[in-house]
């Protein structure tokens, strides 16, 4: 494990091992666009692999607008054809998206364009050409992550780290894998934002794959079989059944008397009661906020609760401000 790759029809899918190549790769970004007319060739053979193999992504599209409103269409375009499961999205400026807009409003549309994603609900991640990031006013672009090239030699290797503090450092574009032939980008992180951060998982409280025990005694992890599930209450002893489906865990947190339903690979759900039987979705639901519709309303249309809703959202810090055109997960 350890790689973090960014892709688009450069890299060819069919071509590509996934199965060796998922017990290598932590993250993969995916490109959606080069601009609203050019969509990736291999973008969903890219995202229909990484589903099958596990592999966690996001997506990022080349910014091609010519003006701030043409920014936003873009964004709305990356939206529209963006996948359900991606984990984030980010704009990629560079030099052809100079030629396209010019340098007057360059900064005003990357930071439109990223500002309609979060808008929506998203995650978003701003890559700027090193050369460019403090030209232009781009260095005042805001997002939730920032990712810079550097390439130095760019023969595979890490070499010449950005001058400028950045979450994901882009290290070169001629690296080699042994599950596919040609050259492929790869990032490290490069500042405070862990990789559990850009997948969404915990990996605080490691599993015991034999014992199925976390290593933090505040939460007992349950053993699966048949379908179903057990969470034993460390203080009573007490044993509480509810189904689930294959692939599920349970984790049981005494300090509250409710359960985690996370699945196979951690990523937190809901917190429901022990004696409640659930069904845990196998995807991930989302409802696009219409006009006028409140947090409580939809949660009683998913038959979910607001806490749950904003469990799932953490860019939802008020259970009353949410907007027309937002993207929320609801189950």
């Amino acid at each position: 494990m350890g790689k973090i790759m960014d892709i688009s029809h450069h890299q060819i899918s069919s071509k590509i091992d996934w199965a060796k190549a998922a017990k290598e790769v932590d993250l993969c970004i995916i490109r959606v666009q080069y601009g609203s007319k050019l969509i990736d060739r291999e973008y969903k053979n890219h995202v229909a692999n990484c589903k099958k193999y596990g592999i966690p992504f996001g997506h990022y599209a080349y910014g091609m607008f010519v003006s701030v409103a043409d920014a936003i269409v873009e964004a709305k375009d990356l939206m529209d054809r963006a996948d359900n499961e991606a984990l984030f999205l980010a704009l990629d400026v560079e030099g052809d998206t100079v030629k396209s807009c010019g340098t007057k409003n360059l900064s005003k549309a990357s930071q439109a364009f990223i500002d309609e994603l979060k808008k929506a609900g998203h995650k978003t991640g701003f890559y700027v050409s090193h050369e460019l990031y403090k030209l232009h006013g781009l260095d005042k672009v805001k997002a939730d992550f920032l990712w810079l090239p550097r390439y130095g030699k760019d023969n595979g290797s890490p070499d010449k780290k950005p001058d400028y503090p950045c979450c994901l450092w882009q290290y070169s574009q001629y690296c080699k894998a042994s599950w596919y032939g040609g050259n492929l980008d790869l990032n490290l992180l490069n500042g405070d934002k862990t990789l559990e951060w850009f997948i969404g998982e915990n990996k605080s409280k490691p599993v015991d794959k034999i014992s199925n025990k976390p290593k933090d005694e505040t939460h007992k992890l349950t053993k699966k079989f048949n379908g179903y599930s057990t969470a034993v209450d460390a203080k009573s002893k007490k044993n509480k059944k509810t189904t689930v489906v294959a692939g599920t865990y349970y984790v049981y947190n005494k300090s509250n008397g409710m359960i985690n339903v996370t699945k196979t690979k951690g990523v937190p759900g809901s917190w429901i009661n022990p004696n409640e039987t659930v069904k845990v979705n196998s995807k991930p639901t989302y409802h696009i906020v219409k006009k006028g519709e409140v947090l409580s309303k939809i949660a009683e249309d998913y038959k979910t609760s607001v806490s749950a809703i904003m469990q799932l959202n953490k860019n939802i810090n008020n259970k009353d401000l949410i907007y027309p055109k937002q993207k929320i997960r609801v189950k």
